[in-house]
């Protein structure tokens, strides 16, 4: 108990966690006590504003090398379920994009590990999206997508990085990371990049002037400890290089995966895991609750438990859907804005670096 007292009263104060204050917190410590000092913490950052941005998601192809246990979404070179989308596709579908919501700000652009495309490909799109709408941030390829460029082209990540900066990469979303622990990844993702590789590559887009995002996949073969380790390893790349925008935790959805056997993580699970980050990450402003993964109800409750971004419009997606989510693949502005207003908390339009867009929040 002496250990709870003591992680609790740092919670509550909004003192540094260590792994024994975590674990004890995740263990032994009430819900909503720790919905309380996440809130509170959160509330401390950014008051009653709740941020969301108009976004949209493309992705590229399903065809991948890496045929990782835990995905439900890729499929290998012939299979009848592959696709790849050409760069007047992409272009086709941002302009429909732009057409249907004119305040779009953001494109989060991911693929697979393709076997057959060159880094060309991905350059070229990526610098085609930016000339016709140079108003739009790109956000795009994970780190473990970085690895594939840099095994394809034999270029370090600095370069394969330099090379999609210039061409209008503006951040990276963050995924891939999955739980930093090889002897998890071993068993989930085996023929993707390493937890030594995606961070070295975090680091280096971070001392580019690359922001990212800092992920997490849960609820699979890790254990509670993996899963805090992560955190903190999370916190320690932050101190040192400040370049993580937001945290993103991910319920596993195993529909359809090679772990179709388990259970997906509980509500409860997935909010005293979002509590936990906002405690433990102290030093990562903006903790995203990914409604498509969490279900918009869980998704709306996780703001009393230390969430102060929404993500987004979204208006397509794929990846989760494969592994069985039935949330809705888009909403409209004017819905998200609703479902945090019923919160209590305040809609603000941002941008991919967090400001207000027009320079207003949304209920002015």
């Amino acid at each position: 108990m002496k250990a709870l007292e003591i992680a609790a009263s740092k919670a509550k104060a909004g003192e540094r966690l260590n792994l024994e204050d975590a674990l004890a917190l995740y263990e032994q410590a009430n819900l909503l006590d720790l919905g309380a000092w996440a809130r509170a913490a959160k509330e401390r950052s950014s008051g009653k504003e709740v941020y969301y941005n108009v976004n949209r998601h493309v992705n590229l192809s399903n065809v991948c090398t890496a045929g990782c246990p835990l995905c439900a979404f890729s499929c290998k070179q012939g299979d009848k379920r592959g696709f790849l989308l050409s760069q007047e596709d992409v272009l086709d579908l941002v302009a429909r994009a732009v057409a249907e919501a004119p305040d779009l700000s953001e494109v989060h652009m991911v693929s697979s590990l393709h076997p057959d495309q060159p880094f060309s490909y991905y350059l070229e799109i990526v610098r085609a999206v930016k000339t016709k709408w140079p108003q739009l941030h790109i956000k795009a390829f994970t780190p473990v997508e970085i690895w594939h460029f840099a095994k394809l082209t034999g270029l370090s990540f600095r370069e394969v990085l330099r090379q999609l900066q210039e061409a209008g990469l503006d951040s990276l979303p963050g995924g891939g990371a999955e739980i930093l622990d090889d002897s998890v990844r071993r068993r989930i993702c085996p023929d993707k990049a390493n937890s030594a590789e995606w961070i070295e590559i975090i680091r280096t887009a971070h001392q580019m002037n690359i922001p990212t995002n800092a992920t997490m996949l849960y609820g699979h073969v890790e254990t509670p400890e993996q899963r805090l380790r992560h955190l903190l390893t999370l916190r320690d790349i932050q101190d040192e290089t400040g370049g993580f925008q937001a945290f993103v935790s991910f319920p596993f959805h195993p529909a359809n995966t090679g772990f179709a056997q388990l259970q997906r993580a509980s509500a409860w699970e997935d909010l005293k895991m979002i509590a936990l980050a906002r405690l433990v990450l102290d030093n990562v402003e903006h903790i995203k609750s990914f409604w498509m993964m969490l279900t918009m109800p869980v998704a709306q409750l996780s703001l009393a438990f230390g969430v102060d971004d929404m993500d987004g419009t979204v208006m397509e997606e794929k990846i989760i859907h494969a592994a069985g989510s039935t949330t809705r693949k888009g909403i409209t502005k004017e819905e998200l804005c609703g479902i945090i207003r019923e919160t209590g908390y305040v809609p603000v339009e941002r941008d991919t670096f967090y400001h207000p867009c027009n320079g207003r929040n949304e209920h002015e």
